[in-house]
């Protein structure tokens, strides 16, 4: 009896022995596993770096698990120009800030009195900077619907004719629309389009080409002269569009193949574009207008009183689409007209001021709150196209593993595309840099946060020497 004793305490004691080992072999294994992965990665970082395109590139790399908990790193810390992965900081920030469900509103009204169905008066468009006002991305907000509603508005209040202006009012934001230390080469582009308080088509306008022949345009852009030396060539587009805020000259030079293409740029002075559509629309609705067309910075401009848009007489409030849906097609296409807009709103709600500074100041107070350190998020615009934005690879990841616990994730993370490789992420491109950064699930099941930065790796496939580091994690 005694002995059967004895080897029963002899198990349970064994058993107890086990049991705390546990603990510390799950522990050991899941060190081990991301020694394992570690190493993987410094192989994968090694081969990038010893390759031939990057023996003058700079590289910053981190990766944590979902809980933060550090894996990798090749020097994380370092700040290299993002691309468009800035976009997840001004992301959300305006997320967090504004609300998802945040809204811009365009305001007509009028000064003077109706009387007979004759305004004695002029007409006035204005806009807290809605960059959605006339994008053909969303349904049921597309300009056809913003022309019926206007239209709808003017006859609803027995408007048939103007005796008057017609005067778009810009002013919500300060007068200049691109950020500084954009590249002349970039800013005539769709992809450079500027930032007005009063915005139009995402201040985009297409150019259909046949071969080096202009056609025409899809818009009006009032008393705008181009130069056109476009030579025919090549298969593909290889041409640049110059235009300059408030400018009425316009440049495009470059390639294109001997065909029909259609070439977008950025608009030069979309409240204009805007007001010429809007005398389209009143002469086909039978409202009668002869008066002149004017914006508050062409007031500015040439020196005149300015009008700015009573706060009674409203004819009409137009609503944007909410801010998850255009956070959405920021993360999704890329639009950097979007990330601009949304840094000169948060300056605007934030700090009073609609200007680039204002915004670029406040997401670097953002994001220094949160814990990041400030020198590894030197900002200069909320988009990334500007060769002087310097963040890091490690403060990337901390904004991402700090987005992924707020109650907007869901919205925030949806418009993240998924890339070549299979991976769900955002990425940013410009000459000889390229950057990616998400959040990934391995196939057994480990769950990761990371993000990838290069700048002057002379390949042009950028892309597939990133993947071959993050396929580690697949």
């Amino acid at each position: 009896m005694m002995q059967h004793k004895k080897d029963y305490f002899v198990i349970f004691e064994n058993k107890i022995h086990t049991m705390k080992l546990i603990p510390f072999l799950l522990l050991g294994s899941q060190v081990f596993f991301a020694q394992n992965i570690a190493q993987k990665l410094d192989a994968a970082t090694k081969d990038l770096l010893n390759s031939t395109p990057a023996y003058s590139a700079n590289l910053s790399v981190y990766v944590a698990d979902e809980a933060g908990n550090f894996i990798y790193e090749y020097k994380g810390n370092q700040g290299l120009s993002t691309a468009s992965t800035q976009k997840i900081f001004t992301a959300a920030a305006a997320l967090e800030t504004l609300g998802k469900n945040y809204q811009y509103t365009t305001t007509a009204s009028y000064s003077g009195n109706i009387s007979a169905g004759n305004l004695s008066g002029n007409i006035f468009i204005s806009s807290n900077g809605d960059p959605t006002l006339g994008s053909w991305r969303y349904d049921n907000y597309k300009p056809e619907n913003f022309k019926q509603k206007l239209i709808d508005a003017l006859k609803q209040n027995g408007i048939s004719k103007i005796s008057g202006d017609l005067i778009l009012d810009d002013s919500y934001f300060d007068f200049q629309t691109t950020p500084g230390g954009w590249p002349w080469n970039d800013m005539g582009n769709y992809y450079g389009a500027g930032v007005w308080g009063l915005n139009w088509r995402e201040n985009q306008f297409d150019i259909n080409m046949n071969g080096k022949e202009i056609k025409n345009l899809n818009v009006d852009l009032p008393n705008v002269k181009w130069v056109n030396e476009v030579k025919t060539g090549g298969s593909s587009d290889q041409s640049l569009v110059f235009t300059a805020p408030y400018s009425d000259v316009a440049y495009i030079n470059g390639n294109l193949p001997a065909k029909a293409v259609t070439v977008s740029g950025a608009t030069p002075n979309p409240p204009l574009t805007l007001g010429s559509e809007i005398k389209n629309w009143l002469k086909e609705a039978g409202i009668d207008f002869n008066g002149k067309i004017t914006s508050t910075s062409m007031q500015k401009i040439n020196g005149e009183y300015i009008l700015a848009a009573p706060k009674n007489n409203v004819l009409l409030e137009y609503k944007s689409p909410t801010l998850d849906k255009i956070i959405f097609w920021f993360m999704r296409k890329s639009v950097n007209f979007y990330g601009e807009t949304l840094i000169k709103t948060l300056g605007k709600e934030k700090k009073n001021s609609g200007s680039f500074d204002a915004g670029i100041s406040y997401l670097k107070d953002f994001w220094k709150g949160k814990g990041i350190n400030s020198a590894m998020i030197n900002f200069a615009d909320g988009s990334g196209l500007s060769p002087q934005n310097y963040v890091s690879a490690r403060a990337e990841v901390q904004s991402l593993l700090w987005s992924r616990k707020q109650p907007w994730f869901n919205e925030f993370f949806d418009g993240f595309p998924t890339q070549g490789n299979g991976m769900k992420m955002k990425s940013g491109t410009m000459k000889d840099t390229k950057s990616f950064a998400g959040y990934h699930t391995s196939k057994d099941g480990k769950k990761y946060v990371f993000a990838i930065i290069i700048n002057n790796y002379q390949s042009s496939n950028l892309s597939d020497a990133l993947y071959k580091v993050l396929n580690v994690l697949k």
